[in-house]
């Protein structure tokens, strides 16, 4: 391990010994609690992982490829597709209190180049005209593109970033590390968001990463030097071991299907996994 990379880690609090692999099936029951750590390249993944734990969007694309609400409860369109109504959540909380406003997500989405006019038509509930007819607007409206945020903000730093998320920002370095908490009495709670903690390390070198796994710095590897896994058999691997994107310790619960829009679980990553 590099220097720079060996103080990264330790400065994070990522050097925690990984508990024994349990061999329990990956189909298993989500649990509670603990610290998921990934170590990912110099990338976006950081900011993928951090943005799809600190923001929602109006509907979500689960792992199985199913469309489902999210901020949104239902949606229903005109004949031709062109015009929307979207029924909002009213039991939705931003991190430092205050409610989900509809005003709040005509704010996000105004710059939308689908989007002809967007406005509300009650307390929770918004029209939307398409500039032409869209069928899948329920599905591109759960793209990161379509993240909700206060007044529409939703690309600030991230140690400042505020959302709808299971997870807030307790600690952000811009492109060197992210540490979120899960937000007590969340819209999601025994729906998502398993682990109390999701920490995202940067470490660029691809050997440094699958040594940070292998001895037990981080749960997760994204991209990781096949060669710097011994012992193989420990470790479970995404999409195959042929093909190895991720790297997972075996104290990692995993939903069955994973979204395969993105390696990271599409950004859901720390609301979908659990530890064992």
């Amino acid at each position: 391990m590099t220097r720079i990379d060996r103080r990264a880690l330790f400065s994070t609090g990522a050097a925690a010994a990984l508990l024994a692999a349990t061999g329990v099936a990956l189909e298993a029951a989500p649990k509670t609690g603990g610290t998921l750590r990934l170590a990912v390249p110099r990338d976006d993944s950081l900011d993928l992982i951090a943005r799809g734990a600190l923001f929602d969007t109006l509907t979500e694309i689960g792992p199985d490829g199913a469309l489902r609400g999210e901020l949104a409860t239902s949606w229903q369109a005109s004949p031709d597709a062109r015009i929307w109504t979207i029924d909002l959540r009213d039991d939705v909380l931003f991190h430092d209190g205050p409610a989900l406003q509809v005003t709040d997500v005509i704010k996000s989405l105004e710059n939308l180049h689908e989007l002809n006019s967007i406005e509300a038509t009650g307390a929770s509930q918004l029209r939307l005209e398409l500039v032409q007819g869209n069928p899948g607007l329920p599905f591109l409206l759960a793209d990161a593109q379509c993240r909700i945020g206060p007044d529409g903000q939703v690309s600030g730093p991230l140690e400042t970033a505020i959302g709808t998320g299971c997870y807030r920002a307790s600690q952000a370095q811009e492109d060197r590390h992210f540490r979120g908490t899960k937000q007590p009495s969340h819209y999601k709670q025994g729906q998502a968001g398993w682990i109390d903690q999701i920490e995202v390390i940067v470490i660029p070198d691809a050997a440094v990463r699958a040594e940070a796994l292998r001895d037990g710095y981080v749960d997760v590897a994204a991209l990781p030097q096949p060669e710097g896994l011994r012992e193989r058999a420990k470790f479970r691997y995404h999409p195959s071991e042929r093909d190895m994107a991720l790297a997972i310790a075996g104290t990692v619960g995993m939903p069955r299907h994973i979204n395969p829009r993105a390696v990271l679980d599409d950004g859901r990553i720390a609301e979908r996994w659990w530890m064992l």
